[in-house]
């Protein structure tokens, strides 16, 4: 199978993300297209969008999955930002190296399972091994078994695990993966990529 893959510029690729992730009932916080704009803006950034066609209607093609992955630098100003790399520091080497943040992404639930976001995650791995990044870390919460799943499959380690007080589902994981050329030749998705106006 071949997956269709649109690559987004900045303005049009904030608004494409904030119209998909209504269809994204399990995230309990939407990301508003400023909030996107204010994030990406003046730092190396992609946004990916996977398109596929609906079952019903193969002629209608439609967004089932995204992903945003942008730079994350050592001297962060912005707190969220600044609050991921001081607990990362003693577990993900940010001096004079790149290092991409895995920021947000997902797939519709009825298109799950068919390997749209590896295809997006494979192809960010490109993107970002052509800029010269070194390595590529991700945040989620224990609870999202799915999503830790996937980057088990696509072979990310465990970093750092922050345990919650009270709840160990709301606890924090932190994964990294080294991206060398070997990470490129494991890939196994075909994809297209069509840049969006």
């Amino acid at each position: 199978m071949e997956y269709l893959i649109k690559q987004y510029p900045l303005e049009t690729g904030a608004l494409e993300i904030q119209y998909i992730e209504e269809y994204f009932g399990e995230f309990p916080r939407k990301k508003t297209a400023t909030e996107i704009l204010d994030r990406l803006r003046d730092r190396e950034f992609l946004i990916l969008m996977a398109e596929a066609p609906l079952r019903d209607d193969p002629g209608t093609i439609v967004p089932v999955a995204f992903k945003i992955v942008h730079e994350i630098r050592q001297d962060e100003s912005e707190p969220k930002l600044k609050d991921l790399v001081t607990r990362l520091r003693d577990s993900v080497e940010f001096e004079d190296r790149k290092v991409l943040y895995s920021w947000v992404g997902g797939t519709r639930r009825d298109w799950r399972g068919q390997g749209h976001f590896r295809a997006l995650t494979e192809e960010s791995e490109v993107w970002a091994h052509a800029a010269g990044f070194h390595e590529v870390v991700v945040k989620t919460k224990n609870r999202y078994y799915d999503m830790r799943g996937t980057l088990d499959q696509l072979e990310f380690n465990v970093v750092k695990y922050e345990i919650h007080p009270t709840d160990n589902r709301e606890s924090k994981v932190y994964l990294s993966k080294r991206l060398t050329s070997d990470v490129l030749r494991s890939h196994t998705s075909s994809r297209r990529v069509v840049v969006a106006d």
